[in-house]
């Protein structure tokens, strides 16, 4: 590495962070410095899946955390020679941006209203909390459009906030998960999906929410504890009366009950297997069965099933094929009419007040009708004792706020393994095709994985999402044929079943007789993100013939991601690649940690403990914020610490600083050969000896995918030139010393390219002052390049003369004079090894240290000074003017 290069700009008198993120920002984007180049090769490139953050309103300081990891490994991995394909996505459909329009606008979707093209919203942001019966209702259209204007607004903030973070984004390979292309793909995955076999329409029995009114998958739970009440109630077998208690939570769910349940090794109820009991209070009859997950040592050690309370009793009524007697609306409200179950048992003596009873609880909540069933329990005597107050488990949907109930309907799914034990293994297996980091993240993978029990739910009823992209054909009764879904050409794609009609009808036959009806439901928002890595690579294009990017991408390098989502985005992601590709999507997958709060908590918007970060980075720095960032490891969970950010800044001032004053000496006069070449000097020598150390070191972090020990090494390496080195050397350089000159400016020239992943703005504003092109475009430095000729430089001269002059600042201090003071004469007291190797380059330490007079040596344990004779040292006076 020569020091031949033109400065771009001249060395400020007063370096200084403030406005480095606008200047360079400018500059990055006007120079295409981080744009992908598509004519590479594609033994070249290094591909990044990179995450869409969603568009639901401010980003927050997980996204800073987790993206500056990426970044610096594709920082790296660019100066390493490869051609970084680095895109960024919005993930803009879904649940979160229909909670916030209807927030922002005061609105909710309403599919029976018509459209309304001169729709004003009551509201564009408010600041007051808007109740779903006071929110204003709007066609679908109307929606998606609001929709729609409030995610390219928040789109818009977060690529400022993203640009301002000097995240080397290629900003020309854009993608919105709702633009046409990310549905046509999202789409097109389906389809093949679902001509292969993958992907299935089912009335099945599904998770609910009440209140966003969709359906919601396995992956999306979260379990929590919920307040409510075991009640031990009587069933009586049949013929002779004898009471059965079983002990509920859910009474109001005993008019679905299909059967009792007991484990077959239990001595209790093994003489009922085979028999019946009528219900309380209904007296619909019901077999009592055996099943191995009944549990004997938990309440009266027998339970009903019914359809449906929780996941068990599905398990119960698919594995023992029982009947399907369900009564809980997706209103979440008892159904308004007699089951004819209920009506039949009503005609018997068991069941007479069975009939008044559920009519009393038709159309009421859950919460309503278990009062109307245990008051009716606490009248027929079948209600042992009061109901005792227990916390139970319930499903929640991750972001809802009630308990999940389970109702029966027709929705797609997506086969992964929770059903089929060869795909499930086949689908572990895809898993050792990645390499995690950290490794142990793998085990996250497999144990959600080998722990599924169905398949992938992917259909939601929303307005603002990836239309299902199939119809169906009416029959004269206006029933659709589910078997026989009509579906769009590829190249017709995306469509909109809800307002296209069906290939072949037109669209007055739309929900007429003998015509078509469209699917109304949306994918989740899982099953477009899934695909990130063909829409970003445009895998339509190559397809279609009209592209070859996506064979140079994919499959990918690296998908950088949270370890919440692994059960989601990552192996939705996995699926769908196993599947089309028959391979995993990316060969590594970085897994960051959480973001924690003082109090070691999550940070996150629904606990009200995010920090937004932008804010801090107008206080810090874009590169403090970085380095707090970069100092946490893969996989491990962080504080938030603006001390660390404080640190960071002062890294990176001191950068400038220590930058401005090495540069300052000058180049080494003549042309005696490379800087390389030029370094004799002991100490200087052993410096570059040092960084060289560094440099392998460095490298190997990077390798390892351990950002974090990279840049403490550099770190660390950084403070040592600066405190030490420059300190010894700078009386030389500034007389002209060819060795120092050229010591300092090869250190200072790999120390930036080292710095650099970390510290962009501040790397990228020194690099300016002596060197043309961008520091980010230039080589990731190499031990080879710091090579020096003849004997092996001892790279611990540096650390020994290091120490000597610490002990001469410290005796200064002790004795409370200036560091400009002498020393005239001083005992150096080292062990013998340390001693020989502060010789090498006593003239830099007397210089250093102001050592006047005699230097004597002893032999000691630790390095130290006695004996020491200083002349203070004095400050002239001001010579009077005129």
């Amino acid at each position: 590495m020569t020091d031949a290069s033109t400065p771009t700009t001249a060395i400020p008198d007063r370096p200084s962070l403030d406005g480095l993120e606008e200047k360079w920002g400018a500059v990055w984007q006007e120079q295409g410095t981080y744009a992908f180049d598509r004519d590479g090769d594609r033994e070249q490139v290094f591909s990044i899946d990179t995450p869409p953050p969603t568009a639901s309103g401010s980003l927050h300081m997980g996204h800073v955390f987790s993206y500056t990891h990426t970044d610096c490994m594709a920082r790296y991995k660019r100066m390493t020679g490869a051609n970084v394909f680095y895109p960024i996505g919005w993930d803009d459909n879904g649940l979160p941006t229909e909670k916030r329009v209807q927030n922002y606008y005061g609105v909710r979707g309403d599919a029976s209203l018509p459209y309304d093209p001169d729709f004003e919203p009551p509201f564009r942001g408010t600041t007051k909390s808007i109740k779903a019966a006071d929110q204003v209702p709007i066609n679908r259209q109307n929606f998606i459009e609001l929709c729609d204007e409030l995610t390219v607004q928040d789109e818009a903030a977060f690529e400022s906030l993203f640009r301002r973070l000097g995240f080397s984004l290629d900003w020309g390979i854009q993608y919105r998960t709702i633009d046409e292309h990310s549905r046509a793909t999202s789409q097109q995955a389906f389809l093949r999906n679902l001509a292969r076999g993958e992907a299935y329409t089912a009335e099945a029995p599904g998770l609910w929410d009440v209140t966003f009114q969709t359906a919601v998958a396995q992956a999306e739970l979260e379990a929590r504890d919920y307040p409510g009440a075991y009640h031990r109630v009587a069933f009586h077998r049949s013929g002779t009366g004898e009471p059965v208690h079983i002990e509920t939570t859910r009474p109001e769910l005993l008019p679905a009950c299909v059967a009792l349940i007991a484990h077959p090794d239990d001595e209790r109820y093994q003489p009922l297997f085979g028999s019946t009991v009528t219900s309380p209070v209904f007296g619909v009859e019901l077999p009592v069965l055996a099943h191995a997950a009944a549990e004997m040592d938990k309440g009266a050690g027998i339970a009903m099933c019914c359809t449906f309370g929780d996941l068990t009793d599905v398990s119960w009524w698919r594995e023992l094929q029982l009947p399907t007697r369900s009564i809980v609306t997706r209103a979440g409200r008892i159904t308004g009419e007699v089951p004819a179950w209920v009506r039949e048992a009503g005609t018997t003596q068991a069941g007479a007040k069975g009939v008044e009873v559920f009519t009393e609880m038709s159309g009421k909540t859950v919460h309503s009708a278990r009062e109307v069933v245990v008051d009716a329990l606490r009248a027929s005597g079948d209600l042992d004792g009061e109901p005792q107050a227990t916390q139970r488990k319930a499903n929640f949907y991750e972001r809802g706020e009630k308990p999940l109930e389970i109702v029966t309907s027709r929705q797609w799914y997506i086969r992964n393994g929770g059903r089929e034990a060869e795909l499930n293994e086949a689908l572990q297996a895809r898993g050792d095709e990645i390499a995690f980091h950290p490794d142990f993240m793998r085990a996250r993978y497999k144990n959600w994985v080998a722990g599924l029990n169905g398949d992938w739910l992917i259909s939601r009823q929303r307005f603002f999402g990836v239309a299902i992209p199939v119809w169906y054909r009416l029959d004269g009764d206006c029933q659709p044929d589910y078997d026989a879904p009509i579906v769009p050409a590829e190249a017709d794609l995306p469509v909109d079943p809800a307002a296209q009609p069906a290939p072949g009808f037109t669209e007055d036959q739309r929900d007429q007789p003998g015509g078509f009806t469209g699917d109304p439901d949306v994918m989740d928002t899982w099953a477009t993100s899934s695909v990130t890595p063909q829409i970003a690579g445009d895998w339509r294009g190559q397809e279609a013939g009209t592209s070859d990017l996506f064979a140079k991408v994919f499959p990918m390098s690296l998908r950088p991601q949270g370890h919440d989502i692994i059960r989601t985005w990552l192996f939705a992601s996995v699926v769908r690649g196993h599947f089309e590709f028959g391979r995993a999507p990316w060969d590594n997958a970085a897994i960051s940690g959480w973001i924690l709060d003082p109090d070691r908590k999550k940070m996150s918007k629904s606990k009200g403990n995010v920090v937004t970060p932008e804010d801090v980075v107008v206080e810090h720095s874009a590169d403090a914020v970085r380095y707090w960032a970069a100092s946490g490891r893969l996989g491990t969970d962080a504080a938030y610490d603006t001390g660390q950010m404080k640190v960071g800044r002062r890294l990176a001032i001191k950068l400038l600083n220590a930058s401005k004053f090495a540069l300052g000496f000058g180049a080494p006069d003549g042309t005696a050969g490379s800087l390389a070449e030029q370094i004799t000097e002991p100490l200087d020598r052993s410096m570059i000896a040092a960084l060289s150390r560094v440099v392998a070191e460095a490298t190997t972090g990077f390798e390892r995918w351990d950002y974090t020990r990279s840049l403490d090494v550099t770190e660390t390496f950084f403070w040592t030139f600066c405190d030490d080195y420059i300190e010894l050397v700078k009386d030389r350089a500034h007389s002209g010393d060819a060795s120092a000159r050229a010591a300092l400016r090869l250190a200072l020239g790999t120390l930036l390219r080292l710095l650099a992943p970390f510290l962009p703005y501040a790397t990228e504003e020194v690099w300016s002052w002596w060197r043309t092109g961008s520091v980010h475009r230039a080589t990731w430095p190499t031990t080879e390049e710091l090579a020096l000729s003849g004997d092996r430089p001892d790279p611990l001269v540096l650390g020994a003369v290091g120490e000597a002059l610490t002990q001469v600042r410290k005796a200064k201090s002790d004795a409370k004079v200036g560091m400009r003071s002498e020393i005239t004469a001083v005992t150096l007291v080292a062990p013998s090894a340390t001693a020989e190797r502060v010789r090498l380059a006593e003239a830099d330490l007397r210089a250093a240290g102001r050592l006047t007079g005699s230097l004597d040596h002893a032999v000691g344990d630790e390095v130290a000074l006695r004996d020491v004779e200083l002349i203070p040292f004095v400050k002239p006076a001001k010579q009077p003017q005129g």
